[in-house]
């Protein structure tokens, strides 16, 4: 799960371990989505390393030849940019950077004539090839590939990345009488000597699991070679009959469900009344290789029974993430194929792409040739590292995830913030090589609308069977799961939906709690209707989907009774206390 971007970074105001100050936007929980997100293993590219990932491809060949075609667009451009250029060496041009562009906050980017001339510039020629790649309307993949490049090509060229003429570098050089300068050069070369080769993004000290975050209690009742599953303590007196199974992401650890107090979705699920039960991912290494769709989705099977069986109910109600939720969709479908889909009361997918048609960057990136050689990769190790791929996944969003803590670091010589969520992204988790595989191969054939295209358990994959009332989030501002996309899936499944569309990207659509004041959704009907359509059609509620969900799955959450005493049962008693073991291991 690893993310998009849309809200103030955690510069922007005054973080504290606990996260966020109260009221304020969720500062880095966007910009943390480029490094975290359920495409993380269909990138091919994340075994290749960044070089691969800007290598030149046909794209470019195809926009050259399309400009060659056509003439009167570089004449058109041209002509545009000389008339800027002529305006800002003349100190007539009006060009400027957005108000709400950080980099260029400082006045002296206004008020020094040679820096505003370097920003009107850098500007003015980022624009015009901007517009240039606009005006040739190239198909869909070869548009987000160049996009993505030309979009890391501005951000790298911005005058604020460059020490000799950043303001802020200047002045916290001579305010620190140089040591920023040293303290910068210090945690580049840490930085670059080991992967992730990005600037850090938090401080790896920052946060204790179980002191500063995953702090919910409650305690591991079963334990596997591939997973623990921790059972949360009703901090109610009644509490519904049907539990609540979480499926994270199996790139990612768990515990994005369980942040700091206040921001936790599980605290808050476990305080409206439901019985919640997570999946803990053991991190897997070489020997691991072998484990596959068939392996995690047995995990998610057994799960879901013990959890039944530690409450005593007939049913249970599965929330899958990212990666997480296309796991517990493939599932489901197996479930209707050997007729047991009735222990299943409901489905919520978070940030999920069933379809793979014009899905993002990430899909835009795939190709025959990359995806063979990502397999090959993740072979030769027994696994992909999530390291490497929080560096590719970094660039998606550069000025968020990597330029703005280049200044930060480097130039001006600062500590990354202390974020939760930020936290969790650098901590990082393998994928085995067999599962890569799979989800390669499923991302490359499309395969989940297609019936039978791939198999779960010994089941084909048809989603069309699976007759589910069906809860589906997604986030407006997520480029690496686009709602558009993400919607689709209220297409692909059988039974009753409900489709809502957070005001956040990738990440932060999640971790939404209903104390940011900032927080919307829209909410509309959602059968047999086009996206534009449900768009044209939804309601913006103000606040977070948490209490919609939590209402909506009273009604599938079977009768209430008086809370359990103890966690676990005889079978299945309470070991380590949450969050766990496998959540510690790197």
């Amino acid at each position: 799960m690893t993310a998009e971007a849309s809200t103030d970074q955690a510069m922007n105001g005054k973080p504290t371990k606990s996260g966020p100050p109260k009221g304020a936007a969720s500062p880095g929980a966007n910009d943390a989505e480029a490094a975290a997100t359920l495409l993380d293993f269909y990138l091919p590219e994340a075994t290749g390393g960044l070089l691969s990932t800007f290598r030149p491809d046909s794209a470019i060949a195809r926009w050259a030849l399309k400009l060659a075609g056509n003439p009167g667009i570089l004449a058109r451009r041209a002509s545009k940019l000389t008339a800027d250029l002529a305006g800002i060496t003349a100190g007539s041009s009006e060009i400027a950077p957005n108000r709400r562009d950080r980099r260029f906050a400082d006045q002296a980017w206004n008020d020094n004539p040679l820096l505003r001339r370097t920003v009107q510039t850098y500007l003015a020629l980022g624009q015009s090839a901007e517009a240039l790649l606009a005006d040739s309307e190239m198909d869909w993949k070869d548009d987000t590939r160049l996009k993505f490049i030309l979009t890391n090509v501005i951000a790298a060229s911005a005058p604020s990345n460059n020490p000799f003429l950043s303001p802020v570098a200047w002045k916290t050089a001579i305010d620190t009488g140089g040591m920023s300068l040293v303290r910068g050069l210090r945690a580049f070369v840490t930085d670059m000597s080991s992967a992730p080769h990005i600037p850090t993004m938090v401080d790896q000290e920052a946060f204790t699991l179980g002191k500063d975050i995953a702090l919910s209690p409650g305690s591991v009742v079963a334990r596997t070679d591939v997973y623990e599953l921790i059972q949360y303590k009703p901090t109610t007196p009644k509490v519904y009959e049907y539990p609540l199974l979480m499926v994270p992401p199996m790139i990612n650890k768990f515990y994005i469900t369980d942040l700091a107090p206040g921001r936790s979705m599980l605290e808050y699920f476990v305080a409206q009344g439901y019985q919640v039960f997570v999946i803990s991912w053991r991190n897997p290494g070489q020997h691991e290789r072998h484990w596959d769709v068939n392996t995690y989705g047995r995990a998610i099977v057994d799960s879901a029974r013990t959890a039944r069986e530690i409450t005593k109910a007939p049913k249970a109600n599965v929330i899958g993430l990212c990666a997480g939720g296309i796991l517990s969709s493939m599932v489901a479908a197996h479930l209707t194929a050997t007729g047991e889909i009735d222990d299943v009361s409901s489905l919520c997918l978070g940030v999920t792409l069933l379809d793979m048609t014009k899905a993002g960057t990430t899909v835009s990136l795939m190709n025959g040739g990359t995806a063979a050689a990502s397999k090959l990769g993740s072979s030769v190790k027994g696994y992909m590292d999530g390291r490497t791929l929080a560096e590719v996944f970094a660039w998606l969003r550069p000025d968020d995830l990597v330029w703005n803590y280049w200044v930060n670091n480097y130039l001006q010589g600062k500590n990354p913030p202390a974020f939760d969520i930020l936290y969790w992204n650098a901590d990082t988790t393998r994928m085995p090589a067999a599962l890569h595989h799979d989800f390669i191969n499923i991302a490359m054939n499309n395969a989940l609308v297609k019936r039978g295209a791939t198999t779960i358990l010994g089941s084909p994959v048809d989603l069309a069977t699976v007759n589910l009332d069906t809860y589906v989030v997604a986030g407006v501002d997520d480029h690496i799961a686009p709602w558009s996309a993400a919607y689709r899936s209220t297409q692909l499944l059988a039974g009753q939906h409900r489709f809502v569309l957070s005001n956040s990207g990738h990440i932060a659509a999640m971790v939404n709690p209903p104390t940011n004041p900032k927080a919307t959704f829209r909410i509309g009907p959602s059968q047999d209707r086009d996206y534009h359509e449900w768009l044209a059609e939804a309601e913006t509620v103000q606040g977070s989907w948490w209490p919609d969900y939590t209402t909506w799955l009273q009604s599938r959450s079977g009768e209430q009774k008086d809370a359990p005493r103890r966690l676990g049962s005889t079978k299945y008693p309470a070991k380590d206390p949450a969050p766990g073991t496998y959540v510690l291991q790197r």
